[in-house]
């Protein structure tokens, strides 16, 4: 099995939407599995949505509510985002780090005044809500999985939700916030600007009449293949796709949004630290154009190699990382994220293994080659040798 395979066994989806009855409906798998990938006419339905009029059912993720009157400072401290005095209806996210520094969750944030609602994948939800449970130790906080009682509903809109509105999470991304910092391009220059994205919580047992009402409002109903190709376009991490159990936020361009560089100790902070002031990610995440001539399209966990120059004796097929997403854009063609070794030349000739043979992939850099994010600390004095030429973890 190659990295980030995703032949092994998936659990059965925790609920199954009632819009999957829709005629012309096709189920999505993975991570998606539960809504629908298409409605039967992908194209337009992508069409729809990157024009900003349509609804996505996302109502396979996960919801975790967290109440109680130290909900904020507690959060602060535990995981990487800077959350003590988050205003109500004001969206950010955050990550829940291993003490190495790996990414072991991720989740949207909002708080509603009362409670603290977190969105993340629908297989991570109970193990996020169980973690944060054992830590709670005496503080007044209550932690709840709620995604029986929750759904979400994808929208093409950049606004927060205001009062009187449903629970909703604007997707930050790709606006660094303040406290983070980028290994990609500026945001002016960042193509996640052309994907306005928020999520909508709506009781699940009304579902399919918020849907129904904003299909009543002229926005057609559309599915993950839609939504999936945007987001690859716009470059933006996912947790049930870009993350594997060697994954840190550096690589995947995550501190732009999910990471506050300055607030103080939490689990996996050194590590942070570390790379950002005086290493570089062992990998980085690319979007790779793939040639379509020959109708291959490679799955998720696919091995991308690197072709070698035959004149000066190099190698041939040099495995260099694995695919991670994968999409058909209506107007880029087939697309893909890729996690490479950070040391793959930015101009490589890349293949990607597909089932029925291989397919050229063309390299868009997403996060630099060399390592180094826009404001990384200048060194103070010579470095031990080696320090900041290898990866740090």
């Amino acid at each position: 099995m190659t990295e980030g395979d995703e032949t092994a066994v998936v659990a059965p989806p925790r609920h199954t939407s009632p819009l999957l009855r829709r005629r012309g409906a096709v189920a999505g798998a993975g991570p998606d599995a539960g809504v629908a990938w298409h409605y039967g006419d992908p194209t337009a339905e992508q069409r729809a949505l990157t024009r900003g009029g349509a609804v996505v059912d996302q109502s396979h993720l996960g919801v975790v509510r967290v109440a109680g009157p130290d909900r904020l400072t507690w959060l602060h401290s535990i995981t990487s985002q800077h959350l003590t005095g988050l205003t109500p209806r004001t969206s950010t996210e955050l990550l829940v780090l291993s003490p190495q520094g790996h990414v072991e969750h991720a989740a949207g944030v909002v708080d509603d005044g009362e409670a603290t609602w977190l969105i993340t994948e629908g297989a991570h939800a109970p193990t996020l809500a169980a973690w944060l449970d054992r830590m709670r130790f005496t503080l007044r906080v209550e932690v709840a999985d709620v995604t029986d009682d929750w759904a979400a509903i994808g929208e093409p809109v950049s606004a927060e939700g205001v009062e009187g509105e449903p629970i909703t999470w604007r997707d930050p991304w790709p606006h660094t916030a303040p406290g983070g910092t980028r290994y990609g391009p500026e945001d002016a220059q960042h193509p996640g600007l052309d994907r306005p994205w928020r999520l909508v919580l709506v009781p699940r047992a009304e579902l399919a009449d918020a849907v129904a009402a904003r299909e009543a409002a002229g926005w057609p109903l559309v599915g993950t293949w839609a939504s999936e190709a945007v987001r690859v376009e716009a470059w933006r991490p996912r947790l049930g796709r870009e993350v594997d159990h060697r994954s840190i936020p550096h690589e995947l361009d995550w501190l732009r949004t999910a990471v506050h560089l300055v607030k103080g100790c939490y689990r996996g902070q050194e590590s942070v630290a570390r790379v950002h002031n005086l290493g570089r990610p062992p990998r980085r995440l690319v979007m790779l154009h793939l040639d379509g001539s020959g109708h291959l399209l490679p799955e998720p966990g696919a091995e991308v190699r690197e072709l070698g120059d035959l004149a000066s004796g190099g190698e041939v097929g040099r495995a260099v990382g694995h695919v991670t997403s994968v999409a058909r854009h209506h107007e880029l063609g087939p697309v893909a994220l890729a996690v490479l070794k950070r040391s793959t030349p930015v101009d490589a000739t890349l293949v990607v293994d597909c089932d029925g043979g291989a397919v050229a992939a063309g390299q868009e850099v997403v996060v630099a080659g060399e390592g180094v994010s826009a404001d990384r600390p200048a060194a103070r004095g010579p470095l031990t040798r080696g320090l900041g030429q290898r990866p740090s973890l």
